[in-house]
């Protein structure tokens, strides 16, 4: 993959896409340095999934062991009713036949991971903090990333990973306002307990009419007899969102305990596993509008910056770790640099564009919401009565087709 080339990259951001970026260029062989605005990457967030199509890139960058190794390989994907009741099973990762695993792990030891890598191949001085970028200026002959302490950085091509609240983004767009409320606020936690179901189980329950739950372990075995960090994603149609949006606020489990205080379920006591957290976070889930445009003569965006996207689907940090890709081979099939931007653009923006408005009409879990309105919302004494697993597997395999990790799409 590597070959001589003409391109030196500044990286605005080191989430996980700069940090992957950063990797995939250096593997390359084209230069590059990342700016991050914090003075260090502290531990935090909670979970993060890392689906079969983004997990490939990363083994193909020699990180996907250690990922595997710190996270879990989550092995099916369950879907209930709020009643506790079993709508669909499926496989996923490699018991689902793909060649590379569907990872579940902490945010935290997804970017640690990540930044120790880079320090290790890139060296001590690849990442630089403290570094705020207020803008960049684009000429003819390549872009300038400017800081708030009055430094100057010049490359070939900036490239924006500076996430949702984007600087970059926001001076080619400043009329766009603040992140789109899709109406649904979540609360996110992780709680210590025993496994549940196969101990490597995705949940999704319910529907946010009345209360839905995303569930799965990110760490195994934390205390040598088998316990479990659970990640866990609580949502609710929350038709105005006041505060102001912070990733850290912390969130009160009285806001949204009582709508799953009857979820005693075979398989799981609900209201235990949400009062035993470690502690409660709370977000709106949020989005912006698809971009005409990403890239700006030797200027682009790249993951949350480019293309945020409401956390349906697992499909965020990924999508972000196919950018790199492509954006990767696009600075290697062209010598020019703004003509590589504008390949890149021309690769991923459309794709992307298409997750954003399926997730709003189409996620994966959309199938809990058909089954409620079949049922009137009411316990089924038979699902296949309700829906058949034909429409059940049109609607999860119709996703994976959109988010393009289908078995054929990995295949092309």
């Amino acid at each position: 993959m590597s070959r001589a080339t003409p391109h030196t990259i500044a990286i605005v951001g080191a989430g996980v896409g700069g940090l992957t970026l950063a990797l995939a260029l250096h593997r390359a062989g084209i230069p590059c340095r990342i700016y991050e605005s914090v003075a260090e990457i502290r531990p935090v967030g909670v979970g993060i999934n890392i689906l079969p199509h983004a997990s490939r890139e990363l083994f193909a960058l020699g990180v996907g062991e250690a990922l595997e190794q710190a996270g879990v390989a989550t092995k099916e994907a369950a879907f209930f009713n709020r009643f506790g009741q079993l709508i669909h099973r499926e496989p996923l990762g490699r018991a689902a036949g793909y060649e590379t695993p569907q990872i579940s792990i902490h945010r935290a030891d997804l970017q640690r991971i990540l930044l120790a890598t880079v320090h290790e191949r890139l060296g001590p001085d690849a990442v630089v903090f403290g570094a705020v970028c207020t803008g960049v200026a684009d000429d003819a002959g390549g872009a300038t990333a400017q800081f708030a302490d009055g430094t100057l950085v010049r490359a070939s091509a900036v490239i924006a990973c500076d996430g949702i609240h984007s600087v970059i983004r926001k001076q080619f767009y400043p009329a766009e306002g603040e992140p789109r409320y899709s109406g649904v606020n979540m609360w996110r936690g992780v709680t210590r307990a025993k496994p549940m179901l196969s101990g490597a189980t995705m949940v999704r329950a319910g529907w946010l009419t009345h209360g839905k739950l995303v569930i799965y372990p990110i760490r195994d075995d934390i205390d040598g007899e088998g316990t479990q960090l659970i990640n866990w994603v609580a949502e609710l149609e929350t038709p105005v969102y006041k505060k102001r949006r912070d990733w850290n606020r912390p969130g009160d489990l009285a806001d949204f305990l009582p709508h799953f205080a009857d979820w005693h379920f075979d398989w799981l006591d609900v209201p235990a596993l949400l009062q035993a957290a470690d502690f409660v976070l709370e977000f709106p889930m949020v989005d912006q509008e698809p971009l005409p445009r990403w890239t700006h003569g030797h200027v682009t965006l790249l993951g949350d910056a480019a293309h945020p996207m409401v956390p349906r689907g697992s499909n965020g940090a990924g999508q972000s770790i196919l950018d790199t890709r492509a954006l990767t081979e696009a600075l290697l099939a062209h010598d020019d640099t703004a003509a590589a931007l504008a390949d890149y653009e021309q690769r991923r923006l459309e794709p992307t564009s298409r997750i954003v408005r399926t997730n709003h009409i189409a996620p994966p879990d959309a199938i809990i919401g058909e089954v409620m309105r079949r049922t009137g919302d009411r316990p089924f004494s038979d699902i296949d009565a309700v829906i058949s697993r034909e429409e059940l597997l049109a609607i999860t395999d119709g996703y994976k087709r959109v988010a393009g990790y289908d078995h054929a799409s990995l295949r092309s």
